[in-house]
């Protein structure tokens, strides 16, 4: 004995094919007289054909010219004037521009980071925030690198964590060194003229902390105007950026 329901037979129905031979066709014909009776077939009827009016009926001459609308000529002139005018097209964009020169580029780098344990190694700027690198000496295995940062002089502060990204070998007698990389968001309505964002890295490791913030003063980036030439070949993509 089982608890199983008794089996039952499935019925599959297949889809009735359109008529094919000129007999099908004239039954069908004939069934779809009915009242009430819908066909399967989709047709399609033109005004004109059920005795109605067009809306607007254009015949075109040989050899005449296409209305072209008054907005379309006068773009058309001015995207030639704009051709021919420079070879090349100048904007202004808002950004976040260092205060600082960057800390890899300086002749002291390394003496920095063997001071301070840490030190920014570079930053660069984008429409969604700051990215840059920070180098640390490998003091141990275990150790956290974070960034604080500000946007109203220190009235409130943010932090995010910063991420291990590769190590750098013993070289010239100098220890093993790691890199970590951060990302600080910045939203778009503090990208106004003259707005800064201050910020400063910080080295926890061994329970020590160390800081680097630009030698006390910490490393501040000025939103500013900065012009960008782009060349008139790629005028028409530059619309897809706009």
């Amino acid at each position: 004995s089982t608890c199983d329901p008794a089996l039952r037979p499935i019925i599959r129905r297949r889809a009735r094919s359109l008529p094919t031979t000129p007999e099908r066709r004239k039954r069908a014909a004939v069934q779809c007289q009915v009242p009430r009776c819908q066909s399967r077939m989709n047709r399609v009827r033109f005004a004109d054909a059920l005795g109605l009016e067009l809306t607007e009926v254009k015949v075109f001459q040989t050899g005449e010219d296409p209305s072209i609308p008054l907005h379309v000529l006068s773009r058309l002139s001015i995207n030639s004037d704009l051709w021919y005018s420079s070879l090349d097209l100048e904007f202004t964009m808002q950004c976040l521009v260092p205060d600082f020169q960057q800390p890899a580029d300086c002749m002291d780098f390394s003496a920095r980071l063997q001071e301070q344990q840490v030190c920014l190694e570079r930053v660069t700027s984008s429409d969604l925030g700051l990215s840059g690198t920070i180098q640390v000496c490998n003091v141990a295995f275990e150790k956290q690198v974070s960034v604080r940062y500000t946007f109203n002089q220190w009235k409130s502060l943010h932090e995010v964590a910063a991420h291990w990204h590769s190590s750098i070998p013993e070289k010239n007698g100098q220890a093993q060194v790691d890199v970590f990389t951060f990302f600080l968001p910045v939203p778009p309505f503090l990208l106004q003229l003259s707005s800064v964002v201050q910020f400063a890295a910080r080295y926890q490791v061994n329970g020590q902390e160390y800081w680097d913030n630009n030698r006390g003063k910490n490393y501040s980036l000025t939103c500013r105007t900065h012009p960008l030439k782009m060349p008139r070949e790629c005028e028409e993509s530059w619309i897809h950026f706009i």
